[in-house]
C-alpha cells in the first residue's frame, strides 16, 4: 500500500466529520492487524511498503468518510488496494481504530452525565437559543451536532466557561459602525470587496455596503455568554452531551454511508 501524499488527499472526496471514539478498545484492531498492519505497521507509523498514517498531519486531517472511501475503494495507481470485501461496519471499525492510533480516541469516559447535559442544553443553559443539535435549536450559532467529534473535553469546557478568550475569531461576532453612527453586532455571513452581511441575534440580516461603513471590527467579541451561572457539574454534563451526541451521529452517518455505497453497487 503506497499512498502518495497528493494523490491520497485528492482521492478522498467524500465528507463526514471525524469520530469521537468513546471506547478504550475499538473492535477494529484485529481487522487493522489483518489487512493494514502488514504495510503500514502495527502502530500505523509506516513500513517498507506504505507510509505513516498515524502521525502524518495530512492523514490525520482527513475526515472519517474520506478514510472509509480509501479503505473501500483504494487509490488507483498509488499502490493502495481496495478492501471491498470488508463489511460497512468493519470499515467503520478500522477507521475508528486508526483514530486511536492517531491519538484521537483516548476519551475513556465522559466527564459528566450526558442526559442531564441535554436537559441543560435545551433548558437552563439556553444553548439552543443560538445553537442547533440534530435539527433542533437556533441557527445564528454553529450547528453542534458533530462539534464534539473534533474537540476534547477540556477545549469544550474552556469555551463554555470563557468564550471571549477561547473561541476562535471566526466564531465571534463582528461589530460595524455606519457613517450615520448606527452600531450593529452580529455574526458575519458574507463578505466581499464591496459589502458584507451580518446576522444579528434576532435573526435579521443586515446588508451593508462598504461605502456606508465607518468602522468594522471582525471577531470583536463572543455573542455566547460565559458559563459562570453553571456549576462545575453542569458544565461537565454539557460537555458530555456534546461528546456523546457527536459520537452517536458520526457512527450512524459512517455506517449509513457505507451501507448506501453497498446499495448503489
Amino acid at each position: 500500500m503506497v499512498w502518495g501524499r497528493g494523490i491520497f488527499v485528492r482521492a478522498a472526496v467524500l465528507v463526514l466529520l471525524p469520530l469521537a471514539t468513546l471506547h478504550a478498545q475499538p473492535p477494529g484492531d484485529a481487522i487493522f492487524a489483518a489487512n493494514c498492519a502488514g504495510c503500514h505497521g502495527a502502530d500505523g507509523r509506516g513500513g517498507e511498503h506504505a507510509p505513516n498514517i498515524a502521525t502524518a498531519p495530512e492523514v490525520q486531517h482527513l475526515l472519517d468518510r474520506e478514510l472509509a472511501a480509501i479503505v473501500r475503494y483504494g487509490i488507483s495507481g498509488a499502490g493502495m488496494p481496495a478492501f471491498s470485501t470488508l463489511k460497512p461496519q468493519e470499515v467503520a471499525d478500522v477507521v475508528s481504530y486508526l483514530r486511536v492510533l492517531q491519538g484521537k480516541g483516548d476519551i475513556v469516559k465522559l466527564p459528566g452525565d450526558p442526559n442531564q447535559g441535554q436537559v441543560l442544553f435545551f433548558g437552563k443553559a439556553q444553548c439552543f437559543d443560538c445553537h442547533m443539535v440534530n435539527g433542533k435549536g437556533g441557527f445564528i450559532g454553529s450547528d453542534l451536532s458533530f462539534y464534539g467529534a473534533d474537540a476534547k473535553a477540556d477545549q469544550i469546557r474552556a469555551i463554555i466557561l470563557n468564550p471571549d478568550k477561547n473561541l476562535p475569531a471566526d466564531k465571534k461576532a463582528t461589530t460595524v459602525v455606519t457613517l450615520t453612527g448606527q452600531k450593529i453586532t452580529g455574526m458575519l455571513k458574507v463578505k466581499d470587496n464591496f459589502s458584507l452581511s451580518i446576522q444579528t441575534p434576532d435573526g435579521a440580516f443586515h446588508y451593508l455596503p462598504n461605502s456606508e461603513l465607518a468602522q468594522v471590527d471582525f471577531g470583536s467579541r463572543s455573542l455566547m455568554p460565559a458559563g459562570s451561572t453553571l456549576s462545575g457539574k453542569e458544565v461537565d454534563d454539557l460537555v458530555s452531551y456534546l461528546l456523546r451526541t457527536a459520537d452517536e451521529n458520526s457512527r450512524h452517518s459512517s455506517t449509513h454511508s457505507a451501507q448506501s455505497d453497498d446499495d448503489d453497487n
